[in-house]
């Protein structure tokens, strides 16, 4: 089947630190957004719009919400990888034009990508022009590294992202109190290269591997780029964002 939209120079992610439909179910900024994006990328007034919830188990609730956020709008589906079908995965994600990824265990989520080639396929996707987004392990996941609490509260350091988009990621960054001194100390400490951190309601928007903007769903909601200085010193600092209300 062809595909009906227009080439885009630019691959382009959303990154959202958290939000969306699943933790804003009243508030659609994000969410709208993306489709946004979608319609001016692949020129289809409805788009495709894909729900991966790999990192939640391939959670029925959050699956269901999902649709009830996304059906009216959009094109939805969703890519079951625990119950497969014998559908081939790669043709099905570039028929999309979002591939939405749902938060949940990081690590678990990237080793069955892997297992089930959907991490090579989101490749073509993301080369091929398809809005890739997501929050929490959704927008940790197309960086390098990060942290994750895959194993466990203790927030660890990823062991290895997509690497769509170079250097490291914090989510959830005003969302839980440790998040903040945790990517401090493991940037401080050289564990992980410099990054980006994100509010919850706030989304880093990029464009090929270079930060475009931030956007958010909350007036207070905002973005920073953490890195070590040569003194070993970590530098916050604070980059300008767009409300979308």
């Amino acid at each position: 089947m062809p595909r009906h939209h227009r080439a885009v120079s630019d691959p382009t992610i959303v990154a959202m630190g958290g939000g969306g439909f699943s933790s804003e179910p009243d508030n659609p900024l994000l969410d709208d957004f993306v489709l946004g994006l979608a319609r001016a990328n692949r020129g289809r007034e409805r788009p495709r719009v894909c729900f991966l919830g790999t990192a939640s188990g391939d959670a029925p609730v959050y699956i269901a919400n999902f649709y009830a956020a996304y059906a009216r709008k959009a094109e939805a589906s969703h890519l079951p990888l625990f119950s497969r079908s014998a559908d081939p995965i790669e043709p099905f994600l570039l028929e999309q034009d979002v591939i939405y990824v749902g938060g949940g265990n990081t690590e678990n989520m990237l080793a069955i990508w892997r297992l089930h080639g959907v991490d090579l396929a989101l490749r073509r996707a993301w080369e091929d022009g398809v809005v890739l987004t997501g929050l929490s392990a959704g927008s940790l996941c197309w960086f390098e590294t990060g942290t994750t609490d895959s194993f466990g509260r203790q927030l660890e350091a990823l062991s290895a992202g997509l690497g769509f988009i170079p250097g490291s990621h914090s989510p959830h960054y005003d969302g839980e109190p440790n998040r903040r001194p945790r990517y401090h100390g493991l940037v401080g400490d050289g564990v992980l290269p410099a990054g980006y951190a994100a509010d919850d309601g706030a989304a880093l928007v990029f464009r090929a591997t270079e930060l475009a903007e931030v956007v958010a769903s909350r007036p207070n909601a905002r973005a920073y780029r953490v890195e070590r200085s040569p003194s070993g010193d970590v530098v916050e600092t604070e980059l300008p964002t767009r409300y979308l209300g």
